[in-house]
């Protein structure tokens, strides 16, 4: 561990789907349905014409209404979050996912979080912009905050945001090449390293 390890960020930055909920969606049966082949969603809804883009949207969006309803938080999640406002460490919730979808969400399981971009608010991860809107928002210092995620975007972002970067795992190999500056297996190591032991 190194010595910038102790530094404790002011605020810390989540993806959602993965991270701080269960992995929720379906990809490869919504990029099915969609007739996207296995092409990034949002970019590729970024390249059809309007009325492709208005019926591929609908698919989309019932897969994640439908995600929502039945979401489960991962292990760690609501005690990461309290321990984390405990100490006055702010959060901001950033995803490629509808603003609808998550606020569903949030308010099924009571999330306290400060702030939340979702794609209609910015442009998607791995675009930095989302991280550098959340911080300001936040009045927090890109320097002085962590982006935790469990997937390459997620990390991308951070990387060219100038954030610290903190990829979750899950015990698994990392399948892509961007180096996030820390990794930890789940949220309860994640809590153990910003709180502390109760």
């Amino acid at each position: 561990m190194t010595s910038d390890s102790f530094i404790l960020p002011k605020a810390v930055l989540f993806d959602m789907d993965g991270t701080l909920t269960e992995p929720m969606l379906n990809f490869p049966l919504i990029k099915s349905e969609m007739g996207i082949g296995n092409r990034p969603i949002l970019e590729a809804l970024a390249e059809m014409d309007e009325s492709a883009r208005a019926v591929a949207e609908k698919v989309l969006h019932r897969h994640e209404e439908e995600a929502a309803a039945k979401s489960a938080l991962n292990p760690g999640c609501l005690e990461l979050l309290d321990g984390l406002a405990a100490r006055g460490i702010l959060t901001a919730l950033i995803t490629r996912n509808s603003i609808r979808s998550v606020r569903r969400i949030v308010s099924l399981h009571g999330l306290k979080i400060e702030t939340i971009l979702a794609r209609e608010d910015a442009p998607p991860k791995p675009n930095p912009h989302p991280l550098r809107l959340a911080c300001q928002r936040l009045g927090v210092e890109c320097s002085h905050a962590w982006m935790v995620g469990d997937g390459q975007y997620d990390v991308e972002a951070g990387l060219a945001a100038g954030i610290r970067t903190v990829w979750l795992s899950h015990g698994k190999p990392c399948p892509f090449d961007a180096a996030p500056w820390r990794e930890v297996r789940d949220l309860w190591e994640l809590r153990r390293i910003l709180v502390g032991s109760d």
